[in-house]
């Protein structure tokens, strides 16, 4: 499989390829794209393994196109949302391994029903904190 176009439209990131698929991703996973311009966006290469984005450090695999979930849920969903929220900070706070959070945040694990509670509760509990200084 290769890649014939590219294309970003509603905050996702398209390709289609030789046989003519048509797949996305979720410009969440790719804050750098997600925060470029259309005129830095449009300066990639493609290769066979994916595209890349010298000027902005960044590549897209075209096997990542296949994953189950192009679009971030949950905990995922929410802490790529909000990149000002430190997820290592909230890990640290709550004893969770900070690569196991991070593996959370890229939708590479999911967390138990329990654990994600605790990350939202942890992360109510700062912004209360906030509140209250």
């Amino acid at each position: 499989m290769k890649i014939d176009k590219v294309w970003f439209e509603n905050d996702r990131i398209y390709i289609l390829t030789d046989s003519g698929r048509e797949l996305w991703q979720s410009l969440l996973y790719y804050r750098r794209l997600r925060e470029a311009t259309d005129e830095q966006r449009s300066n990639y290469e493609i290769d066979d393994e994916g595209i890349h984005w010298e000027s902005l450090d960044e590549d897209v695999s075209l096997e990542s196109f296949e994953y189950d979930d192009p679009e971030p849920q949950g905990i995922s969903s929410f802490f790529l949302s909000h990149p000002e929220l430190n997820d290592a900070a909230i890990a640290h706070r709550l004893g969770i391994n900070r690569n196991l959070m991070r593996q959370y945040v890229n939708g590479m694990r999911k967390p138990t029903p329990e654990t994600e509670k605790r990350i939202y509760d942890e992360v109510r509990k700062v912004a209360t904190e906030l509140e209250m200084a």
